[in-house]
């Protein structure tokens, strides 16, 4: 669990995450990262990016419910 954010990952995640950074670090940088490295950066990513990025995803989620709410508004019927 990051310790800011208080976000939980799988153990099996984490790992997955940290292997990921340890190959974007060799391909990219040719740099080999321990794991300890690895999870470090995975934890300043936890707590300092995914907030935006979680902040987006509701964003997103607000407007396409919102819009589908107004889809359903729109099929009512009104008596005469």
């Amino acid at each position: 669990m990051s310790k800011k954010s208080g976000i939980k990952i799988e153990k099996g995640k984490r790992e997955d995450m940290i292997h990921s950074i340890k190959g974007f670090f060799l391909d990219e940088r040719d740099e080999d990262l321990g794991d300890l490295a690895s999870s470090l950066i995975l934890d300043f990513i936890i707590d300092e990016l995914a907030p935006e990025f979680y902040n987006q995803g509701v964003e997103d989620s607000y407007k396409y419910m919102n819009d589908k709410l107004e889809d359903l508004l729109g099929i009512k019927k009104y008596r005469k």
